[in-house]
């Protein structure tokens, strides 16, 4: 079962470097803003980029609206992670800084 965690829960986690933050998101989707520091591989590439991954680190995923992550959050459980979260709402619940490029 997945687990949830707020957008302003997971701004802190990112401030303070407790978790990696996996956007799932397109490629011109991730460009127009995304969280400072999150790692960008698509939920289409995913299951490919697998060992990118850490397993002993927190991952939180997210998307546009909190329906691909927790896609992703899914995959990352049934392949063996553990600490996998999924940030309800996505990048539209998202008030802190973003990053574009």
């Amino acid at each position: 079962m997945v687990r949830h965690l707020s957008a302003e829960r997971v701004a802190a986690m990112a401030r303070s470097g407790q978790a990696l933050i996996i956007d799932v998101r397109e490629s011109s989707e991730y460009a127009s803003g995304h969280i400072p520091r999150a790692k960008h591989i698509s939920l289409s590439q995913l299951t490919h980029r697998l060992k990118e991954v850490p397993k002993d680190k927190t991952v939180v995923v997210v998307c546009r609206s909190g329906s691909r992550s927790q896609r992703a959050a899914e995959l990352l459980l049934e392949a063996g992670f553990r600490n996998v979260y999924n940030m309800s709402g996505g990048m539209q619940r998202w008030s802190g800084p973003t990053v574009t490029h």
